[in-house]
């Protein structure tokens, strides 16, 4: 296994426009080649845009959504793949023939489909069924992993992605800014984004605060040190819908340490080299190993009811 250069990118998307935001995703993804990157990485339903559909119908999401790999969406990432000679990762709702829905996420090169994966942890829009299996495939010679948002707050997803043999995850999310029940939570005034040039200082106080990067970094690092894994995270910038988002976009290494990050206040995309070394070198790498299975996986086991509330989504407090 060789070292490989991988990109991470941040936008503002557009809601229900997917030739925009596939224009987007064109553009970084170039700019993602020219600086040597094998791979990039957008943000979770990158290609439609997210927040809006939870105001949609079911016959109204069945519009939106495509089937993967045939619909017109996926085609043409795949044809922006092979023009800038990269691998792609993006998202967008996925239907199927019996009209389920499923929260989608792709990776595809120029000549088509490698891996395809459905969210665990859905809630944007309750018409949206949640994924049944985890993805584990390969790319340029590295066993890769997906789990979209949510599903990494949940540390069984990332773990069992990990036993899987992924050593890099590609985490896609739509986050932070949002309320809920964690102290210094909260939405970030859109207005403040609508004056960033004149005043980004404002701005980047709440997008680097507990609203949004000082909470990011309570639990990511985490996830790549105690796995001993390469997190690629992945985060839009600016408004989605009405609400605003803070990107943060970034990589982080198996010993927990942020490689590289996307700091500008706007679209933009970073590269960052990851060597096979640091899998085994880290901490993570061991703990697993000393994993005493017996000890606890009837305990893992048990029965319980799964619960999922979103503050911002329920109104509740």
């Amino acid at each position: 296994m060789e070292s490989i250069k991988i990109a991470t990118a941040q936008f503002e998307n557009k809601s229900n426009d997917k030739a925009y935001n596939l224009s987007v995703i064109d553009q970084l993804s170039q700019q993602a080649a020219q600086q040597g990157a094998k791979v990039v990485c957008f943000h979770e339903c990158s290609i439609t845009g997210y927040t809006f559909a939870r105001h949609l119908s079911k016959e109204q999401l069945l519009q939106v959504s495509e089937v993967f790999p045939d619909g017109e969406s996926v085609q043409r990432l795949i044809q922006i793949a092979k023009k800038n000679n990269i691998a792609i990762l993006a998202g967008l709702f996925e239907k199927d023939k019996e009209d389920k829905i499923y929260k989608g996420y792709v990776c595809v090169d120029g000549n088509g489909l490698i891996a395809k994966y459905r969210k665990l942890h859905p809630f944007i829009n309750p018409n949206i069924t949640p994924g049944s299996e985890y993805c584990v495939f390969d790319l340029y010679g590295w066993k890769c992993g997906i789990l979209i948002c949510y599903d990494n707050n949940v540390i069984e997803n990332v773990r069992a992605t990990s036993l899987l043999g992924a050593d890099i995850i590609f985490m896609p999310h739509v986050t932070m800014c949002t309320p809920s029940t964690r102290p210094g939570a909260g939405f970030v005034d859109p207005k403040l984004w609508e004056n960033r040039e004149a005043d980004p200082t404002s701005l980047r106080l709440e997008f680097d605060g507990m609203k949004g990067r000082d909470w990011l970094m309570k639990w990511l690092p985490a996830r790549a040190y105690d796995n001993a894994i390469y997190a690629i995270f992945s985060n839009p910038i600016g408004m989605d819908d009405d609400q605003l988002k803070n990107g943060c976009s970034m990589i982080v290494d198996p010993f927990g340490d942020i490689i590289a990050e996307c700091r500008t206040l706007g679209n933009e995309v970073v590269t960052a080299v990851c060597t096979p070394e640091k899998l085994k070198d880290a901490g993570g790498y061991r703990y697993k190993n000393a994993r005493r299975v017996d000890l606890y996986k009837e305990i893992i086991s048990l029965p319980h009811k799964p619960e999922q509330k979103v503050a911002w989504l329920t109104g509740e407090e």
